[in-house]
């Protein structure tokens, strides 16, 4: 989702350079303000009903194509982009939400679904590092990706015994009920996964070689105790279901072939997720123009929507027009300006113009943005940028460092951050930050040269 996410950018505003390598190497974290939004509120009456606090549970998107999700590093769910593309409405992924909640309130360490082969490989702290993809530009539409290498994706996830699949089923049933959600979509949901089972040709009638139930046994389970919940014959809601579709299609075009977002998202389809699909797809393959008149025609609807202005503004930029891009994109931010994503876009093309005038306010707007999620490299990257305009070098080596540490480059953060130490004034916060860096940098090369 070039206006998508989380390693990396903006609103997803992050990175057109992404290497090559980084985005082959494995899983990476989506960020997208619009997904995120969409996750908190979908996720909020379900992390109640369990008891937990919803600002401690954080919802991420993973940029894979299984249909997955887990629960790990702390009161974190993640979600495979594949599950969201698999899911027909609302109703199923909160299904999968409340069971994943079921794991984090239960204590159940960490899970991951099995078969997903070499891409569970993934270290929870690189999905948690938020800016891992150390992307210096803006990427696709404002997506940001994130790899997960393989010197940081070394640990497997622990998966949980039949056992404790069966309470986290049982907990989630309780936490959709509480909250007044229907368990009809966690149903569908788990017959799709049997009938991935079918045919992967799975038995259906021994299981005990499983970390997981079998689908049919769950779907035994749980039916009875949904059926008789008297929120069963609920309808979704309407709001987070027009969301779902909005998110779901910006998602489908950016992760999908082109030519296939055509075929499920054709010209004859008007709907706001079939439009955001087709701009993401036009704009991916360079037809400016195309994407242009699908985004209009979105904004002629909702002309004040803050992620159809960010992702006008996000083309914008990318086709080499930022000043063009810079009073859509405060449009977007006015729209919604509890929006740290958003934020970082506008500061990132006020640095693209080159113009000195331009560059204080975009410190601002990337000074707020940090406050509010300071693990976002790329608002680092532009915060950098901006110092060494300044002739700040001390304040841009150190800004680069925060980058390149929450990017997973150990080897850079260090040599910055020792950098920054030596000329920022000793005792002061900037100079403490710098050290703290400096030493889980060392100390993260330490631990690689041991490991060799």
């Amino acid at each position: 989702m070039p206006s998508i996410l989380r390693i990396a950018a903006t609103a997803l505003a992050l990175v057109a350079a992404v290497p090559a390598a980084a985005q082959q190497a494995g899983p990476s974290i989506l960020r997208d303000a619009e997904t995120e939004a969409f996750f908190k509120d979908l996720a909020r009456p379900l992390i109640l009903a369990a008891g937990l606090d919803p600002r401690s549970v954080q919802i991420v998107l993973v940029g894979d194509p299984t249909i997955n999700a887990f629960a790990g590093g702390g009161q974190n769910v993640f979600i495979h982009s594949g599950l969201i593309i698999a899911a027909d409405d609302v109703n199923e992924l909160q299904g999968v939400v409340a069971h994943e909640l079921g794991h984090l309130s239960g204590g159940h360490n960490v899970r991951f679904n099995e078969g997903a082969g070499p891409a569970t490989n993934i270290s929870i702290l690189s999905l948690l590092a938020a800016g891992a993809a150390v992307a210096l530009g803006a990427g696709e539409a404002g997506m940001a990706i994130l790899g997960a290498g393989t010197t940081v994706a070394q640990g497997k996830f622990l998966a949980f015994s039949r056992e404790q699949e069966g309470r986290a089923d049982a907990a989630g049933a309780q936490f959709l009920s509480t909250a007044k959600i229907s368990g009809k979509g966690s149903i569908d949901f788990f017959k799709k996964l049997q009938g991935q089972e079918f045919r992967l040709a799975i038995a259906q009638d021994n299981e005990y070689d499983r970390t997981h139930p079998l689908s049919g046994t769950r779907i035994n389970n749980l039916e009875a105790v949904y059926r008789a919940d008297p929120s069963y014959d609920t309808p979704p809601d309407a709001n987070l279901e027009a969301r779902f579709k909005r998110v779901k299609g910006k998602l489908v075009g950016y992760v999908d072939d082109p030519s296939h977002v055509f075929v499920v998202y054709p010209e004859r389809d008007g709907s706001e997720g079939a439009r955001y699909a087709r701009a993401y797809a036009w704009h991916r393959t360079a037809y400016a123009d195309q994407a242009a008149v699908e985004i209009d025609a979105l904004l002629k609807g909702r002309p004040n929507d803050p992620y159809f202005l960010e992702l006008k503004g996000q083309i914008l930029l990318e086709g080499g027009k930022p000043a063009e891009a810079v009073p859509i994109l405060r449009r977007a931010v006015a729209a919604a300006p509890d929006q740290p994503l958003i934020a970082t876009q506008l500061g990132h093309a006020l640095v693209s113009t080159e113009d000195p005038k331009d560059f204080a306010e975009a410190e601002v707007l990337l000074r707020k943005a940090l406050a509010q999620d300071r693990e976002n490299p790329f608002a680092w990257y532009n915060l950098g940028v901006i110092f060494d305009r300044k002739r700040d070098e001390p304040r841009a080596a150190l800004a680069q460092a925060e980058a390149a540490n929450l990017s997973g480059d150990a080897r850079s953060a260090a040599a910055k951050a020792r950098f920054a130490r030596s000329q920022l004034p000793q005792g002061t916060r900037d100079w403490l930050r710098a050290d703290d860096i400096a030493e889980v940098a060392a100390n993260e090369l330490a631990d690689r040269k041991k490991r060799r």
